[in-house]
């Protein structure tokens, strides 16, 4: 079987050899040029005085100069872009060893008020998301956020049918990054599409065949000067203040779209050859086939349009080559013509833009969620069914731990049922909260889980587990967890979400703790809600004997020979073996 790591082995060793073979190739005409250049030189000095020789040699020189110089720049691109792969495939190798926490960890994305991100490690280091964010532009980055955030359960089956096909997509998905990674981008696109909203055309109709009239009659007045016909010859100097004066009557309006076209340029660039990826690649699931739709524009492709507007924004910044901005606009009025160019583009284009932009972000978001599928081609996706069990899984496990040293556990919940989940410290109580709350999320995004098998009734998540106090809100801790409760109590009765608590009520003492805790479990249950709850109350278990759909479960630990060992098994029953007392002696704190 070909495992990804191998993949990314055999690939790093293959962009390797063709960078190392691209750069002797760079050497090799950079060489060439300079001795292009010495010829040419050296040629036109010894027939200086033969301009019928000399001019030929200087001629042929130039051409084959300006060729070896573009055929550089090509293979500097493609060494470019083969660089790329090199980091791409370096980057998964990294992450398969382990070591990715060097990576953007998504700390700014967590949010106290949302339903779990705050408690799942979602964000933050060792997160979720450093773990599978690939993301090459803002927006992506902010469309995989979304993604994670959104709490979506419907459409779950399409989402896992794009997923899916994108990750037997490993080339093309690394190509994508890679010519993505190529181009630094300043402007984000949400400003972009702002100031495309905004832009007021300036220049008046006729300027769409003006330029071209007062070119040809420049051509026309310098052809009929040399023939002799027209006899004044200052008449070419005077006419080249016609052009100054046509435009400086809108220089100021050039001189702002200049500066605003200068921000976007790359980004335009970028994204034409991304769409260019996407127009081109054969897709056959429902959403991914509806995405490349999004981006027809009548008979014209996207990143057509889009290269067009890129080849009108290069050619206005064209005009801060001196001797260019002096005489093309003297006598052909070139930045007018361009102005009106970019003017009437964004007039056709504009509301398309967005649309286009957020489909390069939804497969830079996708390409991630591929991704990460194709790196686990050991995990599963759900088995998608309504009114069954909410979670019925076999071997479900945390995917960000070791699968060597990782302690799976079956699984089954069904709906309006709630867990009591009881356990000594350190014996994966959290962690099991964290596995299920996680399966919830990845299955709602599409993704598989990390587990043998799942079958799962599409639920929304939401959680009160790391709940702090405030000082910026003057609130107590205590304060903050009880906003939290009445948070979950509110949403619940709008609509069913999977409840999973990890020690409430911490902020006040063991007995109104304990009186507390049962009567809000009691209160869950009387509402028909479904979801976990950890707890080192064993009081609390007690709700099982009076309640029907509540079921105690825990976490065991023991001690032999005077160590202290974990199985980390899910298992039916209250704990017994508590261990705080033991470890204070242990590490000799008491």
């Amino acid at each position: 079987m070909k495992t990804p790591l191998k993949y990314y082995k055999k690939h790093l060793k293959k962009y390797q050899a063709e960078v190392k073979s691209l750069y002797k190739q760079m050497t090799g005409l950079s060489t060439l040029r300079l001795l292009v250049f010495t010829v040419t030189g050296v040629g036109v000095y010894f027939f200086f005085n033969q301009w019928q020789i000399a001019v030929p040699i200087a001629v042929l020189g130039i051409i084959v100069f300006i060729y070896l110089l573009s055929r550089y720049t090509d293979i500097k691109r493609e060494r470019d872009f083969n660089r790329a792969l090199v980091k791409i495939n370096e980057e998964e190798i990294k992450v398969f060893s382990g070591d990715f926490h060097d990576r953007n960890d998504g700390s700014e994305f967590q949010d106290p008020n949302h339903c779990y991100s705050l408690d799942i490690d979602l964000f933050g280091r060792g997160s979720f998301f450093q773990f599978i964010n690939r993301t090459t532009v803002f927006e992506g980055t902010q469309q995989l956020v979304n993604a994670l955030k959104a709490n979506d359960v419907s459409n779950i089956k399409l989402r896992q049918e794009a997923i899916k096909e994108l990750s037997v997509k490993p080339k093309w998905r690394q190509y994508y990054s890679a010519t993505s990674n190529l181009v630094e981008i300043e402007t984000p696109a949400k400003s972009i599409i702002s100031w495309l909203q905004n832009h007021k055309p300036f220049l008046p109709k006729y300027m769409s065949w003006l330029p071209l009239v007062f070119g040809l009659s420049t051509i026309t007045i310098l052809i009929l000067t040399v023939l002799g016909i027209i006899t004044n010859q200052a008449l070419i100097g005077y006419w080249i203040f016609v052009g100054f004066a046509i435009t400086g009557k809108y220089l100021k309006k050039i001189n702002s779209l200049s500066s605003n076209t200068d921000k976007v340029r790359d980004t335009f660039r970028q994204y034409a050859l991304l769409l260019d990826f996407i127009e081109n690649e054969s897709f056959s699931s429902q959403l991914l086939q509806e995405k490349q739709k999004q981006i027809q524009s009548g008979d014209k492709k996207a990143s057509d349009i889009f290269k067009a507007f890129s080849r009108a924004l290069d050619a206005l910044d064209n005009r801060n080559n001196i001797i260019g901005a002096i005489f093309g606009n003297g006598y052909f009025l070139t930045d007018i013509k361009n102005s009106y160019n970019i003017d009437q583009w964004i007039s056709k284009y504009r509301d398309k833009v967005s649309d286009w932009f957020e489909v390069v972000s939804f497969f830079d978001a996708y390409n991630s969620l591929g991704n990460y599928a194709y790196n686990h081609p050991d995990f599963i996706y759900p088995n998608i069914l309504e009114d069954k069990a909410v979670i019925k899984a076999e071997n479900l496990g945390h995917p960000l731990l070791n699968k060597e040293k990782r302690i799976d556990s079956d699984l089954t919940i069904d709906n309006e049922q709630f867990f009591i989940v009881t356990g000594a410290n350190m014996a994966g109580k959290s962690t099991f909260l964290r596995t299920v709350s996680l399966h919830i999320v990845m299955a709602n995004i599409g993704l598989p889980v990390c587990a043998k098998s799942s079958e799962y009734s599409p639920v929304k998540l939401i959680t009160s587990m790391r709940t702090s106090d405030s000082l910026t809100d003057d609130s107590s801790y205590f304060f903050s967890e009880l906003t939290r409760l009445k948070f979950i109590v509110d949403a619940i009765q709008k609509e069913p979400y999977f409840i999973v608590l990890d020690e409430i009520l911490k902020g006040t003492n063991s007995t109104d703790k304990a009186i507390g805790s049962k009567k809000f479990v009691e209160k869950l249950v009387a509402s028909n809600a479904t979801g976990i709850i950890a707890t080192h109350d064993l009081s609390l278990c007690d709700i099982a004997k009076e309640l029907n759909d509540v079921k105690n479960y825990y976490f065991d630990a023991e001690i032999i020979n005077d160590e202290l060992h974990f199985d980390y098994k899910l298992k039916v029953g209250i704990c017994q073996n508590m261990n705080a007392s033991f470890l204070l002696k242990k590490m000799e704190i008491v």
